[in-house]
């Protein structure tokens, strides 16, 4: 008997390592990578498919994959001083706000979904370099555009037909706007943009052929143009100027940089400015004075659930929770329809981990886009010009929407937080124990 549970135990063992050590493969690893970003952009079809617990399933399984792959990898990754210091202040803070919230079996499983994301984000940036990261999610982005696009043809000219379970109400014969595989046009927007920064870093890396990377480039373009999100719209206004700065500074001279960044800082300020001070005229120009209307309402009523707890926040969710509970059950939007987010993250964050968490999410975004831009515009590698351009995307469209506190935009958030730590962390230079 006992023999028989050796022998079992030894088999189990050998199953194991023989699988960690496939999982550790670089075809593997990629293949795994690319199915991260497929389902992390992929969510809101995955949930309308399958459900909550199915969706919950993917995570899970993908989490644990994830986890083999670094396990056979952890002699090839440099761990030394690669995790910053601000995620894990922030995680942590989020964990430790579920032991004060009123509802703690919703926090709980906010917070795990969040760790999950974090995880997922964590293999990105350790488990793959840099360049296989962007591989990655090009390969995915374009799967991603094809399908969407794909069922937009189908409801809007083949069948004539909304399809209300992926959100689709079939507008493309009529120009759009089209929600695709992201629920809402903001989302699809969001995903058409950060494809068209892939598709453009991946041409200059020649990490795929010219053809491919125009026809990818090609389908982003109209994809973007086919959504018609004012918030996308700005978005590419940002990642448009982003470009053009940072092609000015890699081609600067080092001793005229600062001046060419005190320049730029001087002008994207003065664009702030103005953007507040003329927002009445300009907002209805872009189309998007019915959304500012509805985000400044909802704000209004968070800032008075703000007040009772300022400081430490009503516990973390992530994204709000379906469930009745306070104070999220008292957010509804005119159509009679509870909001899923604070449609910003400072805002959203505020309320769920109060003002100590909104410093330290603010102060890990601030950090990560100060290193990734030195990076990208002093570092000989084209690659590095990712990473700060997707933080403005991200930036910019967290201004308006959370996506940076839950589902993709946490996991790229993360994945280009500890990329840009590889680079500019100050713990890399103390002594290793």
């Amino acid at each position: 008997m006992t023999d028989g549970r050796t022998t079992r135990r030894v088999r189990a063992r050998r199953y194991l390592s023989a699988w960690i050590g496939f999982s550790a493969g670089g075809r593997f690893s990629q293949a795994l990578a690319t199915t991260i970003v497929l389902f992390a952009f992929g969510e809101p079809t995955v949930r309308a498919l399958v459900g909550a617990p199915g969706t919950w399933a993917v995570l899970v399984t993908l989490v644990v994959l994830a986890g083999l792959s670094l396990l056979g990898q952890r002699y090839r990754i440099e761990w030394h001083g690669v995790l910053p210091l601000s995620l894990i202040a922030l995680v942590g803070y989020c964990g430790l706000s579920v032991l004060w919230s009123e509802y703690s079996w919703v926090a709980l499983r906010g917070f795990a979904a969040t760790l999950g994301f974090v995880g997922l984000g964590l293999y990105l940036a350790l488990g793959r370099d840099l360049v296989q990261v962007i591989r990655a999610c090009g390969d995915a982005f374009r799967v991603l555009l094809a399908v969407a696009l794909g069922l937009e043809v189908l409801s809007g000219l083949v069948l004539d037909l909304p399809i209300p379970a992926f959100g689709i109400r079939g507008d493309i014969a009529f120009g759009g706007p089209i929600q695709g595989i992201g629920g809402t046009r903001n989302f699809m927007g969001f995903i058409a943009a950060t494809a068209l920064v892939t598709f453009v870093v991946e041409f200059l890396t020649r990490s795929v052929t010219r053809w491919r990377a125009i026809v990818s480039t090609a389908t982003a373009v109209v994809t973007l143009m086919l959504v018609q999100s004012p918030i996308t719209g700005l978005a590419t206004i940002a990642l448009t100027v982003t470009a053009l700065a940072l092609w000015s500074l890699r081609h600067a001279r080092p001793g005229t940089r600062p001046v060419v960044n005190t320049v730029l800082s001087t002008f994207v300020v003065a664009m702030a400015v103005f953007l507040v001070v003329a927002r009445d005229r300009v907002l209805p120009e872009i189309g998007a004075a019915g959304g500012t209307t509805t985000r400044l309402e909802l704000w209004s009523e968070i800032r008075t659930f703000i007040a009772q707890y300022p400081i430490q926040g009503w516990g973390w969710v992530g994204t709000w929770p379906t469930e009745p509970v306070v104070p999220y059950v008292a957010f509804v939007d005119p159509s009679g329809v509870r909001f899923t987010s604070g449609l910003d993250a400072v805002v959203d964050a505020w309320l769920q981990i109060g003002l100590a968490g909104m410093l330290l999410l603010v102060g890990a975004a601030a950090l990560a886009f100060a290193r990734s831009w030195v990076t990208a515009t002093t570092f000989p590698g084209v690659a590095y010009v990712w990473p700060a351009a997707v933080l403005v995307l991200l930036g910019v469209t967290s201004a308006a929407e959370s996506y940076v506190l839950h589902g993709a935009g946490l996991m790229l958030f993360v994945t280009v937080l500890v990329v840009s730590a590889r680079r500019r962390s100050w713990r890399i230079r103390l002594p290793r124990t």
